[in-house]
């Protein structure tokens, strides 16, 4: 991998990590469209790393509490009914998911889970469901002629088994394509919750799977293409135009709707099986050598 691959590598996690657009899928689609080597799921987990570092930064605040709070509870009975205390659980049982199935899936997600023709499925199907969530809470956010306004859940109304299903939501970005957060935050205005809320839990339930993730691939950088210098550098850029995107994102979902993501993703996926229908694209472009 070059110098140049990985700049541009690290640009697009960065800047599609924290949107409902999958940040594996373009960086996969990324190298198929420029001819390069597919740069793999080792340096996809570790380029995350970066955008997760931005996360830590920008929630500094809440995190801290969070884990305040959290290690205070295990001594202190009272602490445990405190909300930041809970929150540090709930993070902790809604990363179970794709802990177990991201070690059991371990093959399938560096194999048969990259093909072109998949990830252009998840991302027409995934959009989808965003586009029906995002309905659902705009309907019930300005309410209508014969319909109230009706109050959505907050991260105080969140317990464990909402916490497991936005874990299994978060499980599913296993799969390019689907997007973490696209998920995560898809699960979450379905079962009610405001747009902040659900991407707030999405950003923060995202912290302990990622760096997980990361490190658990440091083994495999310098085998095949991919080496540490360019692996570090794109993880640097990544960090850097994360950070300003989610500083953006969690502005734009205040007052705006997702359905810009769900017709780019629509769209994106109909290219893909075009160009891979016409024999322009192959399925597997740049596996081989990956």
């Amino acid at each position: 991998m070059s110098w140049f691959e990985s700049f541009v590598l690290g640009l697009v996690q960065g800047l599609t990590e924290f949107l409902p657009i999958s940040s594996s899928a373009h960086l996969r689609l990324t190298a198929a469209f420029a001819g390069w080597h597919d740069p793999g799921a080792a340096f996809t987990a570790i380029s995350q790393i970066g955008t997760e570092a931005a996360v830590l930064i920008y929630f500094r605040k809440d995190i801290a509490r969070i884990v305040s709070a959290w290690f205070r509870s295990l001594t202190d009975k009272e602490m445990r009914a405190d909300h930041d205390a809970q929150m540090g659980w709930l993070v902790i049982v809604g990363s179970i998911p794709i802990g177990v199935l991201g070690i059991t899936l371990k093959d399938q997600i560096e194999g048969p889970f990259r093909d072109l023709r998949l990830i252009a499925t998840t991302l027409i199907v995934m959009g989808i469901v965003l586009g029906i969530a995002d309905r659902l809470a705009a309907r019930d956010e300005d309410g209508g002629r014969h319909r109230a306004v009706k109050e959505r859940k907050t991260l105080k109304d969140l317990g464990i088994r909402d916490g497991l299903i936005y874990g299994f939501c978060q499980a599913m970005a296993l799969i390019p394509g689907v997007s973490r957060s696209g998920a995560t935050i898809s699960g979450g205005l379905l079962m009610g919750y405001t747009r902040e809320s659900a991407a707030r839990y999405s950003f923060l339930l995202a912290i302990p799977a990622v760096l997980a993730s990361g490190a658990y691939e440091l083994k495999d950088v310098g085998e095949g293409h991919v080496s540490w210098g360019p692996t570090i550098f794109a993880t640097v850029v990544a960090f850097f135009v994360g950070y300003a995107v989610i500083a953006w994102f969690m502005k734009f979902i205040t007052t705006k709707s997702f359905m810009p993501f769900v017709y780019y993703r629509v769209a994106l996926g109909i290219l893909i099986f075009i160009l891979v229908s016409t024999g322009v694209l192959s399925p597997h472009a740049g596996e081989s050598a990956g």
